[in-house]
């Protein structure tokens, strides 16, 4: 991996225009996430396009005919043009649209439904801000907060559909709070520690608009530093270049 390009199995991430990077939330919650077949997907703020490339890729795997189709809506013009040429250089260029476009606009005007909208959301509300603007809209949930995701979701989400995030754990339990009261309830969630010994840093979630048993898993993701766990490999072993 050179610091401007992250490269997966079947894709690369060039991320030397975006403020955040590849990481370990947006690959956890694209691999983690269950994805209907054919399915219509909305990302929100796709940032690289790393989610959107994710999901492509696992849809071709199942289905070399696949019609799965994916919006990619980012607001910041740098992420929006790297994620353009990130996804315009892979195999899947055909099934993802980049839209450049506040998401609030988006579904405004948008005609449509979709089975799976996902979104690495921006998480820091309420604190210091740097000064670089890309860095603020990308980490900073003043331009996508709880409240427009789950409203969005609620709008454009098709009667089974689901919405799947990644929060830390405080904000996990505020964004379900939210949720609820859109009439959006978690089935499936995730607690993800860095080690057997640490709490819990994550909670990966996926809420649909029926009120099911919630499935509940931990995922952690190494034993020691550099030494994945097997879960974690399983998890991801179809796009880390060296698993």
């Amino acid at each position: 991996m050179r610091n401007s390009c992250f490269y997966f199995k079947q894709f690369a991430i060039a991320q030397d225009k975006c403020a955040m990077k590849v990481g370990t939330d947006g690959i956890l919650l694209g691999a983690w996430t269950r994805l209907p077949e054919n399915a219509q997907i909305l990302d929100i703020g796709t940032g690289t396009g790393l989610l959107a490339l994710m999901l492509a890729q696992r849809s071709q795997s199942s289905n070399t005919s696949s019609n799965t189709f994916i919006d990619a809506v980012e607001i910041d013009h740098d992420a929006y043009q790297q994620a353009k040429e990130n996804i315009e250089s892979s195999p899947w260029r055909d099934r993802i649209n980049i839209h450049h476009v506040p998401i609030q606009d988006w579904a405004i005007a948008c005609s449509q439904q979709y089975d799976l909208i996902i979104s690495n959301p921006p998480f820091f509300e309420n604190a210091f801000k740097p000064s670089q603007n890309s860095r603020n809209l990308a980490r900073h949930s003043d331009s996508l907060s709880q409240t427009d995701i789950v409203q969005i979701a609620s709008q454009l989400l098709k009667p089974n559909g689901h919405l799947a995030v990644i929060y830390p754990t405080d904000l996990a339990n505020n964004f379900l709070t939210k949720a609820q009261s859109f009439n959006l309830f978690c089935d499936r969630q995730a607690y993800v520690k860095p080690t057997p010994q640490s709490v819990v840093k994550r909670m990966l979630l996926e809420l649909s608009r029926t009120k099911y048993p919630t499935q509940t898993m931990t995922i952690t993701i190494e034993e020691r530093k550099h030494l994945y766990t097997q879960d974690y490999i399983a998890l991801v072993k179809d796009f880390y270049l060296n698993l």
